[in-house]
Order: C-alpha cells, then sequence, then structure tokens
C-alpha cells in the first residue's frame, strides 16, 4: 500500500478541507473560520492527510491550538468512505507529535458521548476522561466528555507515543515522517 501524506494545511487546501468536513459533519465551519485558523491565529496548527488511493486527494484532516502549555484539539474529520483505514489515527498522531514537539504538557479535547469510535482512538493515544460539558454541540445538544493526555513528556507517555508511531509506520510503510510538522507561522 502507498503511504499517505501528512502535511500542514495550507490556504489552498481550505477548498478540500471544507468538502472533507460537509462529507463527515452535519454542520461545520465557514470557509473564513479556516482562513483565519490558517493566517491569524498563531496558535493554530493544522494537518491534512493525502491518500495516494484518492490520486493525491485529502481524506483527512485535523486542527489544534497551542495555548500556553497545553494543546487543545479542535477538529479531526475523517471522509466517511475513508474510516477505519487509519487516516484519523494518522491525524491524531500528527496532531499529538505536534504537541510534543511544542513541548506541551498534556492535549486536551471534546468528543460526542455516542462517538466510540472517535473516544476508542483517543484512549489508544492515552487520554481519558476527565468531564463532561452538556449540551456542548449546536446541531443536537448531545453532551462531550472532556479527554486529556498525561504529561506528553513523561516517561510512560514518550514509549507509548513511539510504540504508536512504530505501528503507523508498520502499516504505512516509509514515506511518513512526524517531525517538523510545524505549520509555518501566520503572516
Amino acid at each position: 500500500m502507498e503511504s499517505p501524506v501528512l502535511a500542514p494545511m495550507a490556504p489552498s487546501d481550505i477548498p478540500e478541507v471544507i468538502a472533507v468536513e460537509r462529507a463527515a459533519y452535519t454542520s461545520g465551519w465557514p470557509t473564513t473560520a479556516f482562513e483565519r485558523e490558517l493566517t491569524a491565529n498563531t496558535m493554530a496548527r493544522y494537518l491534512v492527510a493525502r491518500s495516494p488511493a484518492a490520486q493525491g486527494a485529502i481524506v483527512a484532516f485535523g486542527g489544534l491550538w497551542l495555548m500556553v502549555d497545553q494543546a487543545h484539539i479542535v477538529t479531526v474529520a475523517v471522509r466517511p468512505e475513508y474510516r477505519r483505514l487509519g487516516f484519523g489515527r494518522l491525524i491524531v498522531h500528527g496532531l499529538v507529535e505536534l504537541a510534543a514537539e511544542a513541548a506541551m504538557d498534556s492535549v486536551t479535547l471534546e468528543v460526542r458521548v455516542s462517538n466510540e469510535a472517535a473516544r476508542a482512538l483517543y484512549r489508544t493515544y492515552g487520554f481519558y476522561d476527565v468531564g463532561v460539558r452538556k449540551r456542548y454541540y449546536a446541531d443536537n445538544h448531545e453532551d462531550a466528555i472532556i479527554m486529556t493526555t498525561e504529561r506528553l513528556d513523561s516517561p510512560a507517555y514518550r514509549r507509548r507515543l513511539e510504540r504508536l508511531r512504530a505501528e503507523l509506520l508498520r502499516r504505512f510503510p516509509a514515506r511518513i515522517e512526524f517531525r517538523h510538522l510545524q505549520s509555518p507561522s501566520p503572516t
């Protein structure tokens, strides 16, 4: 299997990202939100995954904010037809690596109570439940589970991340490099 390409999101990627988001969710961000994130939010880092099987099209993306000493994953989306093929995991891994590279203490996120697949993926990366945000989602007022990781620089977490990296590299041989995925600073 040819390896997907994991790269920082560029403004030119926004139309494809919007298409992925619309396919993945019932409601999403407006185009202007992504433009602001990439050009004005100095805390924001976004990644895209392109699939060779889709002629290099973006099939997944994710983003996080680097806030003082904690990273917060703000979005992860995978085209429905590419779910359960490792693209969500690839994005989450890249985001956690970005956070670790930026010397963040931990990573947090919110996830729908009903999204068992995502919650299982996040648990693989050491996220655990720390709270609930009642009626968090605007589309249906579903609760969100707040999840966080232990310290990213702890020996146990570093071992976990290295093991997960090795698993991903076996699944998607060669060509995926997680280091130096920092998005360019907004201008």
